[in-house]
């Protein structure tokens, strides 16, 4: 009776997971099913999952003509990967100085960034356009990635990494001869990794799907990101779905497979960001 009951709760609880993993996967699945519609299908009444015939005309058409595809996705990628090699940067060495070095006022500073997480990013949009219009970079690749180069959460993440690894390394290599940077450097830094592919995915995820701020700070189709970009899609009176679908497909992309790819690492990063602070 015990084995029966246990195998009825293990058949709902896995039959609630298969229900939600189908309320997640099939809008990803309509969406490529209708990249690969006709106009008409897309529009069509009683809606139809799968297309009659598979078609590319989609793709060719916002490859080649509907927008600048190649310079928007072009500029996608350098403002994610400056954002994301930069963020890294900073976070990792703000990260290593608030969990392993005293100076003063170190956990005031601390509190101060992490309060920022406390406030809607919305608040910090008319200070940074600003600065940004002083500095002469509006409407430039520059401003798409200038405000993103630091992250409190990166700085927090990071730092409980590093306060979760022993002190006696860091001890044993500064007896052997090792300088502040070396240590950081060579023994530390590559000890955080899984908190770094987490940062990294992290900031790549946001950076890639960043809409309000391109918008604002830049006015022209070239300069351009693809979220603000597959935005101009949209028509008054009729909409080229399986244009918009396209587009957001050959956007996806790059993400899953990053995630794929780091997957293993990234949950790891997740799992112990929290192990002492």
């Amino acid at each position: 009776m015990k084995t029966k009951k246990s195998n009825l709760n293990h058949l709902i609880v896995h039959l609630i997971l298969l229900a939600g993993v189908a309320v997640v996967v099939f809008p990803f699945l309509w969406m490529i099913l209708t990249s690969f519609k006709t106009s008409g299908e897309a529009m069509k009444i009683p809606p139809t999952i799968f297309p009659e015939n598979f078609v590319t005309t989609a793709y060719h058409t916002i490859v080649s003509s509907a927008i600048p595809f190649g310079t928007v996705y072009m500029n996608t990628i350098i403002s994610t990967a400056v954002t994301t090699l930069v963020q890294i940067a900073f976070c990792s060495m703000a990260g290593y100085a608030f969990a392993r070095i005293d100076f003063p006022f170190k956990n005031a500073l601390f509190v101060l960034i992490l309060s920022v997480l406390m406030v809607p990013g919305q608040i910090f949009l008319i200070p940074q356009y600003q600065i940004i219009q002083k500095m002469g970079l509006l409407d430039t690749i520059p401003a798409l990635f200038m405000p993103n180069l630091f992250s409190a959460f990166g700085t927090f993440l990071l730092r409980q990494f590093f306060m979760s690894l022993p002190k006696e390394l860091e001890e044993a290599a500064i007896v052997d001869g090792c300088g502040r940077f070396r240590v950081f450097g060579q023994i530390m830094l590559p000890l955080v990794k899984p908190g770094i592919v987490a940062l990294a995915i992290f900031t790549i995820k946001f950076a890639w799907n960043d809409f309000m701020w391109p918008l604002i700070v830049n006015t022209s189709m070239e300069k351009m990101t693809l979220g603000p970009a597959l935005s101009t899609l949209q028509g008054q009176y009729t909409t080229e779905y399986p244009m918009q679908m396209a587009g957001a497909v050959l956007a996806v992309v790059p993400l899953v497979v990053i995630f794929f790819l780091f997957q293993k690492q990234f949950i790891e990063g997740v799992a112990q960001s929290g192990i002492k602070g």
